[in-house]
């Protein structure tokens, strides 16, 4: 098979690791930066260029578009899309899971456990806001926030207010969500591939802060799940319509909460911990399931 990874970094341990599975597996891999493809769209077909080719057919794209390039990475996974080729991550999937007001929304609708939390643009009272979550301490969490960045624990209801009244400030979209005391500060990262979770790891944050992310100097273990917890993580993905997503759980008295879908997920903690070689079983579902035209929106939304 023709494989594309749309990656902007060839060099980065989630891309890498792809390349290899794929080649060891007798495929012929490419990394394409996604900014330097660009589109031609006329009535005959259309054109995927790069740096000033056209592009070949590719039997199957896997994307690895990062927050900050996500409206163009749209664009570029369409434009495969419309050329019949197999996206593991399909467009449709990848603009919910980035849109988290959206997923938080799509989840609800499905009954997924997750945190309680509330959403505004304006409010003139945002006590209201923080009793719709139970009151404080509550996490307040910038819409557009990646890697941890943009999530803040506030400690008092005083806090709180302090903190979304400074997000408003800014004009910045947010969610406050109630804080789950229990899960002590750790989560767990259930990566699924198709209809199963292959690997999970407990993520732990580093002394005296809040949030478990490994890029914040969190740790990571191998961790053990209850049939709920599988369940919760491959049912989130599928809401999603994702092939391959990391679900994000908090561990809670009242069962399994879905924190975060990830439509993206990084490989290097995830192998690290549960020993596995995940980068083998995305590109096994890929010969197993590309096929051309095959891209369909699962759920609805």
């Amino acid at each position: 098979m023709k494989i594309a990874i749309l990656s902007r970094n060839r060099r980065l341990y989630s891309t890498r690791r792809l390349v290899e599975a794929g080649t060891e597996r007798g495929h012929e891999v490419r990394v394409l930066d996604t900014l330097k493809c660009y589109m031609e769209l006329s009535s005959r077909e259309p054109i995927v260029w790069y740096k000033g080719e056209q592009l070949e057919h590719f039997d199957a794209i896997i994307p690895r578009i990062g927050a900050s390039i996500t409206p163009y990475g749209l664009a570029v996974i369409r434009q495969f899309e419309m050329l019949g080729t197999y996206s593991l991550t399909e467009s449709v999937a990848l603009g919910r899971s980035r849109d988290k007001l959206r997923a938080l929304q799509l989840l609800s609708r499905k009954n997924v456990g997750m945190p309680i939390s509330s959403f505004a643009h304006d409010v003139h009272n945002t006590k209201e806001l923080i009793k719709l979550v139970g009151g404080a301490p509550v996490v307040v969490k910038l819409l557009e926030g990646t890697q941890g960045r943009g999530v803040v624990l506030a400690e008092t209801a005083k806090a709180a207010e302090s903190v979304i009244d400074a997000f408003r400030e800014l004009k910045a979209d947010f969610l406050v969500q109630e804080f789950i005391k229990e899960a002590g500060g750790a989560d767990v990262r259930c990566l699924v591939i198709g209809k199963k979770v292959v690997a999970a790891m407990q993520r732990t944050a580093a002394s005296g802060e809040f949030r478990s992310n490994l890029h914040r100097g969190g740790t990571a273990e191998l961790t053990r799940l209850t049939p709920a917890e599988r369940a919760t993580a491959v049912k989130a993905a599928q809401i999603m319509g994702l092939n391959v997503a990391g679900v994000d759980i908090l561990r809670s008295s009242r069962g399994p909460l879905v924190m975060e879908v990830n439509s993206s997920p990084g490989l290097e903690g995830i192998e690290t911990a549960s020993k596995k070689n995940v980068a083998a079983e995305i590109i096994k579902f890929i010969e197993e399931n590309a096929a051309p035209n095959k891209n369909k929106t699962r759920g609805t939304g």
